[in-house]
């Protein structure tokens, strides 16, 4: 299973991230849809797009504006919007309201309900409800079969702090992508806006048995290469890395 990091950063885009936007191009699934959602179409090399939203804030929200020329112009056949409906309902009423963004792409708006949601590729992706974030947030988890029979997954998870109430959820993944909005110096930061910090992440990665871990959402105010301050937590959990825009993952 291949991912592409397309967007790293949270609430901003900045000269060295733009926000959330996950590709999975060879299953046609897209974890969110910031900022980055104009670097899609050149990585995806079929017609259909699956969009798994995570809440309805800005920064998770406003690629799916980019996508209009994409279906307008035939490059995409289909795109299907997999959401919790509260955030379907923000997406069209406020999103694209006429004084904002007056049109409305052919989207296929499609609220979660069961769980894992099926796809024509083969793919499972499961859903885990967040509450520790204003407005709460989902959580998915890619269960794709591989070449030798196998399954590989990966779990996303993005604003929320880390409360031990998914760790069963991410549970041995063989990537886990988790949101670091804060360093651990901040942490009183982090409470306050329903983000994380670094040493729980770290340690839901190892008590969870997680393979790999990938720290992204983070501080676009940060420009620093380690804005977690990885450096002071040298043997919590060692497979664990600063997410990149550009970064292409094979798992």
């Amino acid at each position: 299973m291949r991912i592409l990091l397309l967007g790293t950063g949270g609430y901003h885009p900045s000269e060295r991230r733009h926000t959330a936007c996950l590709l999975l191009p060879e299953l046609g699934i897209l974890l969110d849809a910031g900022t980055a959602t104009f670097r899609v179409m050149p990585a995806l090399p079929g017609r259909t797009l699956d969009v798994f939203l995570s809440h309805a804030h800005l920064d998770h929200v406003v690629g799916l504006t980019y996508l209009l020329a994409p279906l307008a112009l035939g490059e995409l056949e289909a795109v299907r919007v997999h959401a919790a409906p509260e955030t379907l309902d923000a997406v069209r009423t406020h999103l694209f309201s006429q004084p904002l963004f007056p049109v409305l792409p052919p989207f296929d708006f499609r609220p979660l309900d069961a769980s894992p949601v099926q796809l024509a590729s083969g793919a499972a992706v499961a859903w885990r409800r967040l509450d520790n974030h204003p407005g709460g947030s989902i959580a998915y988890r890619v269960d794709a079969p591989d070449d030798d029979g196998g399954m590989r997954r990966i779990a996303y998870v993005t604003d929320t702090t880390v409360d031990g109430s998914y760790a069963d959820f991410v549970q041995g993944v063989n990537l886990l992508i988790h949101e670091c909005y804060f360093p651990d110096d901040e942490h009183g930061w982090a409470s306050k806006t329903g983000h994380s910090h670094t040493r729980p992440v770290l340690e839901l990665a190892r008590d969870a048995g997680v393979r790999r871990l990938l720290l992204t959402h983070v501080d676009p105010r940060n420009a620093n290469a380690d804005p977690a301050e990885l450096s002071r937590f040298p043997g919590v959990f060692a497979d664990v890395a600063i997410a990149e825009d550009g970064m292409d993952v094979q798992i």
